[in-house]
């Protein structure tokens, strides 16, 4: 009888792009992040923070409102990414590991860069590496038992003594900071038996150990153990130091939120504890959190996204590999389902949408590489079509030795200059063909719209160009419209607001009002 009643009262999850800060306040136009490093760059001249620091008035220039950059923290040698984390409160400050600088630069140098950008209206998002670490400093003897790799439920033998490189001294660093120091009682499991001289995965079964956590992934029975010294988040000690650390970085840096790194593997009570714990002592209601959780099957996706409850966003992982997919297919993928099972197509505002970053990129452990017969369209999909927050890749746009094309580059920041002037308005979507569609973008009353249309079929196929009718509203009746790609071209918008606009074959145009056109594409 009060059916109507049902669920007005249940208390429903934050919707993490609508109340997250996604750019600076002042800042009036569409947020865009930027990932500012591929796995092997570095400058010749100048340390990566110093490169980052001259190139922030350009990123602003093309929109960037939030920048990703790489993890700050100390390595567990010199040319560590940050990935293989020793020493999380030391950004450069400490001579630890054979250095004092991260690969990527000085603290200094680090926290003039993260002042410039936010100078610019630019915001800083923290890369948290806080699974696992290495470069131990001693190691440690304690009982373990070897398990199997790809079923880590399973034992591969009987129990026995190791020796493990657990111990972390921090004699660079002492206390400052923070006076913990980590042995084997703060970690479930480690990849070698310094002992025995052999590599495999350990689960430590000292006394006080719980084994692996149930709140992981299912993955090869239970995905707690990555890789290095996996860290037991249960542990109350560990606990209470990532949650110092999560505080103390945001405050030194004036970062606005975290990019976390292969939640799946870490486990998920914590995770979710940290980041509110983290928003309430660093009084940041709105701290951006976006996780990495790498997998291309929405259907193993969506529990983690229900069981954070809006706190954090999520990469898009589907929807790049469906980007994959195409360029691996060509004609053959049928465009109309380029968005399903997607992150972006079934929660937009939980979705990071992006193209490729540093671990797609060919020879990575998680290749996947969109090719550049599809990659301008896929970028045109995630910047213009006006659904989740797009990040855009540094391989695709500075010149690199993992991938770069000038030609892309060069579609890339045109379409980025679009989302800037014209991705703005309601989307109207037209999926007319298997290998041609397109979407118009309405304007709002302070910004003009834009009309896009992509193809995927074959250069040189027959037909060459293809024609989509679409509206663009009435009220640009009788008005003409321009390639903002090419500066060629002129489409006629007829009385009810249509017009035939064109694309080339494995293209992207943007058809925006002529008046609209700067002088260099005219």
């Amino acid at each position: 009888m009060f059916s109507w009643l049902k669920g007005w009262f249940v208390t429903r999850s934050p919707v993490p792009l609508q109340y997250m800060r996604v750019k600076p306040e002042r800042n009036d136009g569409n947020p865009l992040m930027f990932q500012f490093f591929t796995w092997d760059c570095l400058q010749d001249d100048k340390s990566w923070w110093k490169h980052f620091e001259e190139q922030v008035p350009r990123l602003a220039e093309y929109g960037i409102t939030q920048v990703w950059l790489p993890p700050p923290n100390k390595a567990a040698v010199p040319e560590g990414r940050g990935y293989d984390a020793y020493d999380l409160w030391d950004i450069g400050e400490f001579e630890q590991k054979g250095t004092t600088k991260t690969r990527w630069g000085t603290r200094e140098e680090y926290l003039q860069a993260c002042k410039v950008a936010q100078e610019h209206g630019i915001d800083i998002l923290i890369d948290a590496v806080l699974n696992h670490k290495l470069g131990a400093d001693r190691t440690e003897e304690f009982q373990a038992v070897p398990v199997r790799s790809d079923n880590r439920l399973k034992d591969a033998g009987p129990p026995r003594t190791i020796q493990g490189w657990t111990a972390f001294d921090y004699s660079g660093r002492g206390d400052k900071y923070s006076p913990m120091k980590w042995t084997q009682e703060h970690f479930t499991g480690v990849d070698w038996d310094d002992k025995a001289k052999t590599k495999g995965i350990f689960r430590i079964t000292s006394p006080g150990h719980k084994g692996w956590s149930r709140n992981v992934d299912s993955e090869l029975g239970n995905y707690d153990y990555l890789l290095g010294q996996d860290i037991d988040h249960r542990h109350p000690a560990v606990q209470e130091d990532l949650l110092n650390w999560g505080e103390w970085i945001l405050q030194t840096t004036g970062a606005t939120g975290f990019r976390l790194d292969a939640i799946k593997h870490i486990d998920r009570k914590f995770m979710l504890n940290w980041i509110q714990e983290t928003r309430r002592r660093s009084g940041k209601k709105e701290m951006f959190v976006v996780s990495e959780y790498w997998t291309g099957n929405l259907k193993f996706l969506m529990p983690y996204l229900n069981h954070f409850k809006g706190e954090t966003a999520f990469f898009d992982v589907p929807l790049h590999m469906n980007f994959n997919k195409a360029s691996r297919e060509r004609t053959r993928f049928d465009l109309r389902k380029i968005l399903s099972s997607t992150v972006v197509q079934v929660r937009p505002n939980d979705a990071v949408t992006f193209v490729d970053n540093h671990d797609t990129v060919e020879g990575q452990s998680l290749e996947s590489w969109v090719g550049d017969n599809f990659k301008v369209q896929a970028y045109a999909i995630i910047l213009l079509r006006g659904y989740g927050l797009p990040c855009v890749f540094y391989g695709d746009i500075y010149p690199n030795k993992e991938g770069y094309s000038e030609t892309i580059s060069r579609e890339v920041l045109l379409l980025m200059k679009a989302r800037k002037r014209f991705g703005h308005g309601i989307t109207e979507e037209y999926l007319a063909h298997s290998n041609c569609i397109g979407f118009v973008r309405k304007g709002d009353s302070s910004h003009p719209g834009c009309a896009v249309i992509l193809s995927n079929r074959e250069e040189g196929s027959t037909p060459y160009v293809h024609e989509l009718r679409m509206n663009v509203g009435i009220e640009h009746a009788g008005s003409k419209f321009g390639s903002f790609m090419t500066g060629h071209g002129v489409v006629e918008i007829d009385a009810q607001g249509w017009g035939m606009f064109t694309c080339f074959a494995s293209n992207v145009q943007v058809w925006v009002k002529t008046e609209e056109l700067l002088p260099e594409n005219r």
